[in-house]
């Protein structure tokens, strides 16, 4: 038998158990905010994000000079970019859509930076004209198409050269971004062509090179070799053209630990491989040592929220499984579908009993791959109770959709006993707007 309370550590940094035995973040019963706000309900704990801030700035900062960019498109919400805004880190956009998203919040567009494989004339001219940070160049289409822009409106851009090391992290293939084969960056044969072509356009400044070998990335010695071959790379580059590595980006990718018997790394041990790797390289070879940037987005964002849904009908199928529905499902809650993520969760009005029988969570949109959770041991369920869901705060709400017309759930971040909705539930008319007769 499995005690509730031992998934403790996998909710946010504020959870704790009441005199109800029911589950609380944030000083706020997370049955009471069901009932209230209904479900299914995204739940964000602002204490553990700011939390988060703190303890990226600490472990990286404190070893290197870096600047930390979250990468939004884990979750992106102006209640979210405020708090980030106001815990001085900066932001990694992917598209126009979150370029004017962050302006419309009103965020330093100076700390934005701008990768992505196939930017649009008109995303970058979005970039160029709010006055982004960095974009960074993933191939030479968009070196070229970048300086056309420039000189129209007569900009001079910085930039970083998107680069692909050839190094396999280890995690799900469609999580895998710094391999050869990889929609992703130059391989080094094309990126000399790219530093010697971007050397000689006055339109841009190359301050440096970026990597980002993927998601999810549970092992600190991918990053190792990484910033092996990619200081390889501008040493000679440095020989050959004279070009001077400013800045360094090692992207994000830094794994959350969904379940209880999951080991991933820490913020420190991140940071102390990645920081002595550069440290001790830059040093053997004489190389100036660049400012670091880090990308973090779901090791960020992902152990904030959580996913609060009603159970709904109950199926046994005798000697096979029993099957719990939830109101909710893979159109809010993507990962186990797409990524195969595995999840932990509680009754939410039951913390201290002991789990006593092996269900499987199941969503309510017609697709057998809908299942969020597969034979979890959780204690006796019946219709109406409250399943919390640890590690929801990456991805769910931003790869979301409203597959068979589903409403997006609701969010609210809470602290302190309050809990403020950050947006509301979609509506029909949210649906039908854009639909024409």
């Amino acid at each position: 038998m499995i005690e509730q309370a031992s998934r403790l550590p996998l909710f946010p940094l504020t959870a704790e158990i009441n005199e109800k035995d029911h589950l609380v973040i944030g000083g706020c019963d997370m049955v009471a905010l069901a009932v209230e706000f209904g479900t299914p309900l995204y739940v964000y704990d602002e204490v553990t994000l700011r939390e988060k801030c703190t303890e990226f700035k600490r472990e990286f900062g404190g070893r290197y000079p870096t600047t930390v960019n979250y990468s939004c498109k884990a979750f992106i919400n102006k209640a979210v970019l405020k708090l980030f805004a106001e815990e001085g880190l900066g932001l990694d956009v992917v598209s126009g859509g979150e370029i004017g998203y962050a302006q419309a919040f009103g965020f330093p567009m100076e700390r934005i930076d701008f990768p992505g494989n196939n930017k649009s004339a008109d995303e970058l001219t979005i970039a160029l004209e709010s006055g982004i940070g960095r974009i960074v160049v993933d191939n030479l289409d968009e070196l070229e198409l970048l300086q056309k822009i420039a000189r129209q409106l007569n900009r001079r851009q910085k930039i970083l050269l998107r680069l692909s090391p050839g190094v396999n992290p280890g995690s799900h293939r469609y999580e895998t971004t710094g391999n050869r084969d990889s929609k992703f960056g130059m391989l080094m044969e094309v990126a000399v062509k790219a530093i010697e072509n971007t050397l000689s356009i006055p339109e841009v400044e190359l301050t440096g090179l970026h990597f980002h070998i993927g998601s999810q990335v549970t092992d600190t010695v991918p990053y190792i070799k990484a910033i092996g071959i990619i200081l390889d790379f501008a040493i000679e580059m440095k020989e050959k053209y004279g070009f001077e590595l400013r800045e360094l980006s090692v992207g994000g990718g830094y794994a959350h630990r969904y379940i209880l018997d999951e080991k991933v790394p820490s913020v420190s041990d991140y940071a102390d491989a990645i920081t002595r790797t550069l440290t001790e390289k830059c040093q053997e070879s004489g190389l100036e040592s660049p400012q670091l940037i880090i990308e973090p987005g779901r090791s960020m964002v992902a152990g904030a929220g959580v996913a609060l849904y009603t159970t709904g009908t109950i199926k046994d199928i005798p000697g096979i499984r029993r099957y719990v529905s939830i109101d909710g499902g893979m159109a809010d809650n993507v990962l186990p579908a797409f990524y195969q993520v595995s999840f932990e969760a509680v009754l939410a009005a039951k913390m201290n009993y002991l789990g006593t029988e092996k269900v499987t969570i199941c969503g309510k949109y017609c697709e057998s791959s809908d299942i969020l959770i597969r034979d979890i041991v959780l204690p006796e369920i019946t219709i109406g109770d409250i399943i919390a869901i640890p590690g929801c705060g990456a991805y769910n709400l931003t790869e979301s959709t409203n597959y068979n017309m589903s409403f997006r759930p609701a969010v609210v971040m809470v602290k302190d006993g309050d809990a403020r909705l950050i947006r509301r539930r979609e509506t029909l008319d949210d649906l039908t707007r854009c639909d024409l007769v």
